[in-house]
């Protein structure tokens, strides 16, 4: 039963160069192997370069860039961790608006370490509650948001997790709550 239980929903993954490879790599196994197709979403067409934590590690394909990716064509969205990843995202408008559009959707949403960057830029953190890796503890909370210490909270459609610990945790919880809907 696990293996069909998102079977004919589409996942996007929003990342860029500097992604922390585990938190990319797993999550997209995870939704894929519970019968997903996962596209990865980045800013410029080509090849992203990852990262284990600062190492390079292997280059991945970009299916469709931000500025030509449409959230109506999803059903759900991933936004891995590394510390460069999220900070690139959250300065670039069509990743932001791309977010954006998932959450004004009502669609779920997954994210993970210091992925929660890209949610505090695209103003959709207020009044939820949510984890990270510590250091955006400060950001997360001047945004509106309350920040938890556990591994892995979930508060409507939004799951979280802090870090590549939590990765069976969130893996687990974002094939639950993607095969739920929004």
């Amino acid at each position: 039963m696990a293996a069909t239980t998102l079977q004919g929903k589409r996942i996007a993954f929003l990342a860029t160069d500097g992604v922390e490879e585990v938190e990319y790599v797993q999550p997209r196994e995870a939704v894929e192997k519970a019968g997903a197709t996962a596209e990865l979403v980045s800013l410029k067409p080509g090849t992203i370069q990852a990262f284990n934590h600062l190492d390079q590690a292997k280059t991945y394909d970009v299916a469709v860039t931000a500025a030509d990716a449409d959230a109506d064509g999803y059903d759900a969205l991933v936004l891995p961790g590394g510390v460069a990843n999220p900070d690139f995202l959250r300065t670039d408008p069509d990743a932001v608006r791309f977010v954006k559009a998932f959450f004004a959707a009502g669609k779920p949403v997954g994210v993970i370490c210091h992925g929660p960057w890209t949610l505090v830029e695209a103003g959709v953190v207020a009044g939820r509650r949510i984890t990270s890796w510590p250091s955006l503890r400060t950001d997360l909370t001047n945004a509106g948001a309350t920040w938890v210490d556990e591994q892995v909270v979930t508060d409507g459609n939004l799951v979280s997790s802090r870090n590549p610990d939590d990765l069976p945790a969130f893996c687990a919880a974002i094939v639950d709550r993607f095969a739920s809907g929004g």
